[in-house]
């Protein structure tokens, strides 16, 4: 098996605790083993991650920038969703 028919991995790695996973590049690998060593061995080589996950490229789905007005304006005519559409009681002390 050659590095050219490695699948691509995804790499998402989280700096400190309770901050989020972000997206720090991406990787060829034989499986996901070795995809997660080489993630750590190429993104956390000064001990910036404390967690790190790998995702087969194949895998993700994402919405495309192109359509971003039709895919998201739905959410935008869902007046209910928005707490200014309630009225709320003075006596509330917290909402």
């Amino acid at each position: 098996m050659t590095s050219g028919t490695w699948p691509l991995w995804e790499v998402f790695v989280r700096a400190k605790r309770g901050l989020s996973h972000v997206h720090a590049g991406s990787l060829h690998a034989p499986d996901r083993e070795m995809a997660l060593r080489n993630a750590r061995d190429l993104y956390t080589r000064r001990q910036e991650g404390v967690s790190i996950w790998v995702v087969a490229s194949e895998d993700i789905t994402a919405s495309s920038p192109d359509e971003r007005d039709s895919f998201f304006d739905p959410a935008a005519d869902k007046v209910y969703r928005h707490p200014t559409f309630y009225d709320v009681p003075e006596d509330v002390e917290y909402l």
